[in-house]
């Protein structure tokens, strides 16, 4: 086990695994990262103004009970993980769970304590397409400006064989965001905005679903993978299997509802809002601009896709986000006809990528 990474603001990638247990490598990783865990944690104003004030309460006892029960019995291993994460960290197990579980419990605050706009969406956008002359998902990972910093790859390896690379927010369980794995199949993550009615208390969290999918076998068992569980909030997936040049696009919510879309040679632009799953949701203004923006701006190359995720026409909504509260961490691009995936940091209108991933080869040879 060891590690490689280069110093300054380039992205750094850990090797770990195989390991004797789940519970060592989230320790490893904790002790690896510990300082930009803490730091995170300390600048998160989520996790400290509203989060940890709200998990002192009587209130917050039940829903934090059922939150670590059902997902500790549904992912055991992933649970154990959380749980080396936050002592290889050397960090209250309570603060690492905060952070994992954010979606599934500011919902649940009591209004007269949540800060108004402390929460803003994640807003990621993608674009994505399956054609003839082209097969590609090309994803922007916004996130609050102080996670700016905060984030790294790991490349796990599993006793089973199985290898993954995620990017992954410290703190948090790969992945987040995005992530590929051994067997050719690739994620990318956008939130949704049910409205609270739409969410049900103590159910699985995203995380560990998302964590979960980084060892799924092909897209079909990945699709199980996200339908099982009875999740507390909703979310959408884009899923890409290299091996058989598809892409899907797959909303969820509660109770057990889904909606799968295969993508075809129409570009198909998702931001942060249910396009095909009738689900009540929380109108957001800058889903909404990026909607709308990305309908008129083309999309038939590269290129342009690149483009279209670089777009900062819209002022006050921006498609390439740079703050004050919201920022594009970096753009993923995932072309499965030369089985690669780039991250590129920074404008990806200049198209510099800091790490290019062979993702059809077992070891994931880095191309840069």
């Amino acid at each position: 086990m060891g590690s490689s990474g280069m110093e300054g603001k380039v992205l750094e990638m850990f090797e770990v695994g195989p390991c004797e247990s789940a519970y060592q490598m989230g320790f490893l990783i904790g002790q690896r990262f510990s300082n930009l865990i803490r730091s995170r944690l300390a600048r998160d104003l989520i996790l400290q103004d509203q989060l940890l004030p709200f998990a002192q309460t009587p209130q917050a006892e039940p829903l934090l009970k059922a939150l670590t029960d059902n997902n500790q019995k549904k992912f055991p291993n992933y649970w154990d993980e959380l749980l080396g994460t936050a002592e290889g960290s050397r960090v209250p197990i309570l603060e690492i769970i905060l952070i994992n579980f954010r979606k599934e419990i500011l919902p649940f605050l009591p209004k007269t304590k949540l800060i108004a706009n402390i929460d803003s969406p994640d807003d990621c956008s993608d674009v994505l397409i399956v054609s003839d002359s082209m097969a590609m998902a090309a994803h922007n990972e916004d996130a609050d400006v102080a996670l700016t910093g905060h984030t790294y790859l790991i490349k796990g390896m599993l006793s089973n064989e199985l290898s993954f690379i995620a990017y992954t927010y410290a703190g948090e369980l790969p992945s987040c965001a995005f992530g590929f794995n051994s067997h050719g199949l690739a994620f990318t993550l956008n939130s949704v905005p049910p409205i609270e009615e739409e969410i049900v208390a103590g159910g699985i969290g995203r995380n560990f679903i998302a964590r979960d999918l980084l060892e799924a076998s092909g897209i079909d068992d990945a699709l199980t993978r996200i339908h099982s569980p009875e999740v507390s909030f909703g979310h959408s997936y884009n899923l890409i299997d290299i091996r058989t040049r598809r892409i899907l696009n797959i909303e969820t919510a509660s109770r057990n509802r889904i909606s799968v879309r295969e993508i075809g040679a129409t570009p198909f632009f998702h931001a942060n809002m249910y396009l095909h799953l009738p689900v009540q949701q929380v109108q957001d203004d800058s889903s909404i601009s990026r909607q709308k923006r990305a309908v008129v701006l083309p999309k038939t190359s590269k290129n342009e896709f690149l483009s279209l995720l670089a777009d900062v026409a819209d002022a006050k909504y921006p498609i390439y986000m740079t703050g004050p509260i919201l920022y594009t961490l970096c753009t993923a691009v995932i072309d499965l006809d030369e089985n690669t995936l780039s991250i590129i940091e920074g404008n990806p209108k200049k198209g510099v990528a800091s790490h290019i991933f062979n993702m059809s080869s077992k070891e994931f040879k880095m191309l840069q």
